[in-house]
């Protein structure tokens, strides 16, 4: 090669990462430098307003750190692996294999946070897609999608949910009530979508082989069984979900003693606090400048979920959820489903995407965000619009 080395002719191993393989690296301190330095400034200049953004926003922060550390806890003691394992020996064909992949997601999405789902069933479901040698994308672009469009049925099933809920105070049954129809709609399309895109790896026949391993059905049940029951019945369920998740991981110490890194992996604290602190930023300018509120009095229902959609791209759903309910949204129901289902259209749009992503390569998947974008830009309108509609059909905003 004229010029330098040729890098292909060097070993894997060997090879200087590109910069898009550095650049995630570098993304969490990025992330986190900016949110601190953001929530800084807002705590300066208007300390008030910020005050009042940081009381609205943390409880959701708190809330999916518990959900997490429960997730953890449930995967170490195999409570995913043997669902994907049943999964993969119930399901005769590649068509059942997917639809109870579709249901396993939704499942876990609702009940343990979409970033809980992505994190612990993307590796599960490329395991389970190996095991019968079958193609794993339907499965591994599916679980970052439908984890995006199934947030709606419960408040803790994404942070949005409950920053928007600070204004809106519903308790966890009543919000399920209202959102079903669109939640479970918004799922269907999805799932067809990707199911269409990946026909040819779904319509097979293969069998599972290895051995099943046995779950251990002990705190991690317990800690999903206490988590669920408190998303569900309390208005704030924030801190007793994290005293929930911190005591199921303590109760896991004696067998467990060397896992303070993975811990502190699984909870990603440099993002969290860098989104944190740009959702501050983003809550006070929202309070400060009367702009957002005024334009979504404006906009109808469909507008409303569509700028919503499209602002998760450019700032994040969490920050954009921040800015555009730091006062009363006139419909939060509509504003929520273009926040949790806006950020399929591109990686950009939650963080479920970067914990999918360092999943999908923990794996040793390749997954290409040029093809779940091409899946995301057609399944993302679509279900959003299926969403709507059942909304309208209710009679909700």
């Amino acid at each position: 090669m004229i010029g330098g080395e040729d890098e292909t002719a060097r070993p894997l191993t060997e090879r200087r990462p590109s910069a898009l393989q550095r650049l995630p690296r570098a993304a969490p301190r990025v992330a986190a430098g900016l949110g601190g330095a953001g929530a800084v400034v807002a705590a300066a200049v208007r300390p008030h307003e910020a005050g009042a953004a940081a009381s609205q926003d943390w409880p959701p922060f708190v809330l999916v750190s518990g959900l997490l550390l429960v997730g953890l806890v449930a995967n170490e003691d195999g409570l995913f692996a043997a669902a994907g394992q049943v999964l993969a020996r119930v399901a005769r064909n590649g068509t059942v294999l997917y639809a109870g992949a579709v249901l396993l997601i939704a499942t876990v999405t609702t009940l343990l946070n979409l970033d809980t789902s992505v994190a612990f069933l993307t590796p599960i479901l490329v395991y389970t897609a190996r095991t019968r040698g079958e193609g794993e994308a339907p499965l591994l672009y599916g679980c970052i999608l439908l984890a995006n469009a199934g947030s709606l049925l419960l408040p803790g099933s994404n942070l949005t949910n409950l920053i928007v809920l600070g204004q809106v105070h519903l308790s966890g049954g009543h919000f399920f009530r209202e959102m079903a129809p669109a939640g479970v709609a918004a799922i269907l399309v999805t799932a067809a979508v990707v199911g269409v895109a990946n026909h040819r790896s779904i319509r097979t026949t293969a069998t599972a082989t290895g051995k099943v391993e046995r779950p251990v059905f002990g705190v991690g049940l317990i800690a999903i069984a206490a988590a669920t029951i408190f998303v569900v019945l309390l208005k704030s369920p924030a801190l007793p979900v994290a005293v929930v998740g911190v005591a199921a991981v303590l109760l896991k110490t004696r067998a467990w003693p060397a896992q303070g890194r993975r811990v502190l992996d699984v909870l990603g604290l440099p993002v969290l606090i860098g989104l944190f602190g740009i959702a501050v930023a983003l809550g006070t300018l929202g309070r400060v400048w009367s702009g957002p509120a005024e334009l979504l009095h404006h906009l109808g229902t469909w507008a409303t979920a569509g700028l919503a959609a499209v602002l998760t791209v450019f700032v994040n759903n969490l920050p954009a959820a921040s800015l555009l309910a730091s006062r009363p949204p006139p419909r939060p129901f509509a504003l929520l489903m273009g926040l949790n289902i806006g950020p399929n259209l591109f990686v950009t749009g939650s963080l479920a995407w970067a914990l999918w992503w360092k999943a999908a390569r923990t794996a040793q998947a390749r997954p290409s965000v040029l093809r779940a974008t091409r899946l995301g830009l057609v399944a993302a309108p679509l279900s959003l619009a299926a969403a709507l509609a059942m909304l309208t059909l209710s009679g909700l905003r």
